[in-house]
C-alpha cells in the first residue's frame, strides 16, 4: 500500500524536462500507480496562452495577460485514462495542445506575474503531498524541497517525432520538420527566459528517455519513489 492510501500525506514528485520529453503520459501513470494526484502545471500555463487568444491580447502587455489569470478556476479531471482539463468549467483539453498555443504558452510563461499567479495556484494543490506535478520549473522553483525531483529528457528530434506523431493520431495537419524546428525554438525560450528558466535541478534524477518505452521509464520512477516512500 503507498503512503497516500495508507493515510500518511505521501510524497511531493518533481517531474521537469522540456516539451515532447513524455511528461504528461508517465507523470500521469505514474501518480496512478502510487494512488497520488497528478498536477500538471504545464497544462495551466496553456490555458492562460489560450484565454490571452482569445481575447486578442498582446502577449508582451504583462498587465493584460496578469488580468486573465485573476479569477480564473483551472480544473483537472480524470476520465477515459487521461487527463482533462477544465477552464472556468469549459473543457479546454485539446484546445490547449495546439501547436500555437505551445509556442504562445512560452511567451505567457515567461511573464512573472503570471508565473507568481499559477505558482501560488500549484503550491496550494500540492502542498499536502501525494501528488506529482510536472512541468518546467517544479523542482527548482515550485517546489524546490520536493521529495523527489525528475528531469526528463530525450533528443530534440525524437521529441519533435512524438509531438508530430500526437497531433497527426488527432488529425491536425503538420510537417515533421517544422515540429522538430517548433520544439528546438521552445526549448529557447524555455532555457533563455528571464524568470524560472527550464534546468535541471542539481538532486534531480535525470532520465534519458530516447529509444526508452514509457513503460521502461516508468519502471524507474516508481523503483525511486517506492524507495523514497520506505524512508
Amino acid at each position: 500500500m503507498t503512503s497516500a492510501a495508507a493515510g500518511s500525506k505521501g510524497l511531493i514528485i518533481a517531474i521537469d524536462g522540456p516539451s515532447g520529453a513524455g511528461k504528461s503520459s508517465v507523470t500521469h501513470a505514474l501518480a496512478e500507480r502510487l494512488g497520488y494526484v497528478h498536477i500538471d502545471t504545464g497544462a495551466m500555463f496553456r490555458v492562460v496562452a489560450l484565454m490571452v487568444q482569445r481575447n486578442g491580447i498582446d502577449p508582451v502587455d504583462e498587465a493584460a495577460v496578469a488580468e486573465v489569470c485573476q479569477g480564473l478556476v483551472i480544473e483537472f479531471d480524470p476520465a477515459g485514462g487521461s487527463k482533462r482539463v477544465f477552464a472556468n468549467g469549459e473543457d479546454v483539453s485539446a484546445l490547449i495542445r495546439s501547436p500555437e498555443i505551445s509556442l504562445l504558452t512560452s511567451q505567457v510563461a515567461a511573464l512573472p506575474q503570471v508565473r507568481q499567479a499559477l505558482l501560488t495556484m500549484q503550491r496550494q494543490l500540492g502542498r499536502q503531498g501525494g501528488v506529482v506535478l510536472e512541468g518546467r520549473d517544479i523542482g527548482t522553483v515550485v517546489f524546490p524541497d520536493a521529495d523527489l525531483k525528475f528531469f526528463l529528457t530525450a533528443t530534440p528530434e525524437e521529441r519533435g517525432r512524438r509531438r508530430y506523431e500526437e497531433l497527426s493520431a488527432k488529425g491536425v495537419a503538420v510537417d515533421l520538420q517544422q515540429t522538430v524546428v517548433e520544439v528546438m525554438q521552445r526549448d529557447q525560450q524555455d532555457m533563455m527566459r528571464e524568470h524560472a528558466p527550464l534546468r535541471r535541478a542539481a538532486d534531480a534524477v535525470e532520465i534519458d528517455s530516447t529509444g526508452l518505452a514509457p513503460e521502461e521509464v516508468l519502471a524507474v520512477m516508481l523503483a525511486e519513489a517506492r524507495g523514497r516512500e520506505g524512508q
